[in-house]
């Protein structure tokens, strides 16, 4: 699982020719929890994409609550660095994303493993996710070796 402290329906924003562009940043994913699927461009040149932010927002919203956070965008970043650094083309398997201070207070009094009481997912700065194909010890070691997150 990454933090950064990073289906059913079809979502799409990212038309294969957009995403090909030099200067766009695309990702896509597949949320255990809701069967929801989201193939996203979300950087066009050298600007994230505010429609695109938005339906990021939603797709990781808080899904024991529904509550919808603010994830940061840089988060987006470090996933699209790892997809390039693991040559992986699969969507990221999203198993938690954005948490609401009352889900996160609840999952640590219910004894999750690893659910800490300032968790960054309450700041829309960690996601638990899976990359197909990937063992999760690689995609770790790449996340730590980007100094950004791990």
């Amino acid at each position: 699982m990454v933090s950064l402290a990073v289906a059913g329906t079809a979502f799409s924003l990212a038309s294969p020719a957009l995403a090909a562009k030099v200067g766009t940043r695309s990702l896509a994913f597949e949320h255990t929890h809701t069967g929801k699927r989201l193939s996203i461009v979300y950087v066009r040149g050298d600007r994230y994409v505010p429609e695109a932010l938005s339906t990021l927002n939603a797709f990781l919203r808080d899904h024991y609550s529904g509550q919808i956070g603010r994830m940061d965008p840089k988060l987006f970043d470090l996933l699209y660095k790892l997809k390039l650094t693991l040559g992986c083309d699969q969507p990221f398997q999203i198993i938690s994303g954005y948490r609401c201070p009352e889900t996160n207070m609840k999952l640590r009094k219910k004894g999750s493993g690893g659910v800490a009481k300032q968790s960054l997912h309450m700041e829309g700065k960690a996601i638990d996710l899976r990359l197909p194909g990937v063992p999760l010890a690689d995609l770790r070691d790449a996340a730590l070796a980007s100094r950004v997150g791990g």
